[in-house]
């Protein structure tokens, strides 16, 4: 099982990704920094807080497991 840490550091690492991709496609869509800056960090929050609770839930799982 994953540290608590380890889970942590993962959802953000993975979630600056997004955010910098998710940015990108706000900017495109709305013309607007501020606009698509402010979609993505809503998404980055959401999608952070959803991932770390998914992985924790997985890591009490031991179904498909070899132990």
């Amino acid at each position: 099982m994953d540290t608590r840490k380890r889970t942590f550091l993962k959802a953000v690492l993975w979630n600056l990704l997004g955010l910098a991709m998710m940015a990108l496609v706000g900017l495109a869509m709305t013309g607007s920094v501020a606009l698509g800056g402010a979609m993505a960090l809503t998404n980055t929050l959401i999608g952070l807080v959803c991932y770390i609770l998914y992985e924790r839930l997985w890591s009490r799982i031991a179904w498909g497991r070899n132990v």
